[in-house]
């Protein structure tokens, strides 16, 4: 036999003391006067005209910083990705490449689909974009976020406007209909 001691058990907590049962109950009691404070001031301002006067200090009804504001109404409404693509329109010849910008234009975004609509002045740079379509779409990702964009349609130069006129035959496409 050893003369070791037995293993101590769970001890019980203490129970609090004088001390702590006054700081507990004078931390309550703060809390409740400044609970009755803010209740008695609310009525004040209510009796003022509904606290439309704004004190020394900062509270919500103070002016916000046009950044912030836009930022809160952003991320409120969920326009984080419709947001971030225009910031990309807008920087589209850093994105691309000067040479590439001067010749192509991104036209529009379709949140629902992930595809942004890319217009070029010619079809030679309609198919050069084509060709480079998979590595600007990675870039695009890159810096908007994994998955913001899936796709680019690229559409080449628009032709003159249809003329409609009293010497054109109802249905007809033009001079193109002939061909075949």
């Amino acid at each position: 036999m050893t003369d070791e001691p037995p293993p101590a058990e769970n001890p019980k907590p203490a129970e609090p003391s004088g001390v702590d049962l006054a700081r507990v109950a004078l931390r309550a009691a703060k809390e409740q006067a400044r609970a009755r404070g803010d209740a008695a001031q609310q009525k004040r301002q209510a009796r003022r005209g509904g606290g439309l006067r704004s004190g020394a200090r900062a509270d919500g009804r103070d002016p916000m910083a046009f950044g912030a504001a836009i930022n809160r109404l952003i991320t409120e409404r969920g326009w984080e990705t419709p947001a971030a693509v225009g910031g990309v329109m807008g920087r589209w010849p850093q994105i691309v490449g000067e040479d590439l910008a001067k010749h192509c234009e991104p036209e529009k975004y379709d949140e629902d689909e992930r595809v942004l609509v890319v217009r070029c002045d010619s079809t030679a740079w309609a198919t050069n974009l084509r060709l480079l379509a998979p590595q600007l779409v990675a870039r695009l990702n890159e810096d908007l976020g994994h998955g913001a964009v899936k796709l680019i349609k690229v559409n080449g130069p628009s032709g003159p406007a249809r003329r409609y006129g009293p010497l054109r035959a109802p249905g007809s496409t033009g001079p193109g209909d002939t061909y075949g």
